[in-house]
């Protein structure tokens, strides 16, 4: 493996703080808002449908600009990332791995993930790109910086629609996260465990996939026909 991608919320970032904050504005208690977004994860709906469902005609977006305007944006600091992100990722460099973190998230996020000075090479979210996962293009304009052909170049996320299945279709090695929500609950599912090249529970375990030349997760790889067979029944988990 030359080069490891991974994703940003529940991947480096918790969430926790971001959840509180919606919950706070909207004025509901945070276990709430905590239940109703595990609500729609167990559904393979969007985390935001449970903000929607507290405010049926809410503009998820439009309500973040009100936020923004009140001085009540995004925050991010050295307590909202996971405890094995800067040992891992400090790991994967010092090993001659390219690290790059990409995933879907504001402008404001990019520029407060490297204000933290991850060691990863490339920092950059969706927005900068104006590309969201799980668009392709995304995905090529992750190709294009990788600095690895797909094959040697591993996405490591969560969440099964925007991530693992995406960059299999983009011909990327995968890595499938235990952690968060997504990770937690579709672990298990039969098209996560036939599609992903690796399972893991910690980032810690990367230094040791790196050079590993054949996947864990199964005895071989599945061809590129079947994954797409066997992911069917999770398109719609988002």
């Amino acid at each position: 493996m030359e080069t490891i991608v991974l994703d940003i919320g529940e991947t480096l970032v918790r969430d926790d703080r971001h959840w509180a904050s919606w919950a706070d504005w909207l004025g509901v208690p945070p276990h709430t808002l905590g239940a109703l977004v595990g609500a729609a994860v167990a559904q393979g709906r969007e985390a935001t449908d449970a903000l929607r469902v507290l405010r049926p005609d809410m503009d998820v977006e439009e309500a973040y600009r009100a936020r923004v305007a009140a001085g009540r944006g995004e925050h991010l600091d050295e307590s909202d990332l996971y405890q094995d992100v800067r040992p891992a990722l400090g790991e994967l460099r010092a090993a001659g791995i390219r690290v790059v973190v990409a995933g879907n998230g504001t402008v404001r996020a990019g520029e407060l993930l490297r204000g933290l000075d991850l060691p990863a090479d490339l920092v950059v979210t969706s927005d900068e790109w104006g590309a969201r996962k799980p668009d392709p293009e995304f995905f090529a304009r992750l190709a294009e910086v990788a600095g690895a052909a797909p094959e040697s170049t591993l996405y490591v996320g969560d969440h099964p629609a925007e991530d693992l299945f995406p960059a299999a279709a983009a011909g990327m090695r995968t890595a499938h996260l235990r952690r968060g929500p997504y990770g937690h609950w579709w672990a298990e599912h039969p098209d996560v465990v036939e599609t992903a090249d690796f399972r893991i529970d910690a980032l810690t375990e990367l230094v040791g996939l790196a050079g590993s030349a054949a996947p864990d997760a199964q005895d071989a790889s599945p061809g590129e026909e079947d994954k797409a067979v066997r992911r069917g029944g999770l398109r719609s988990v988002r």
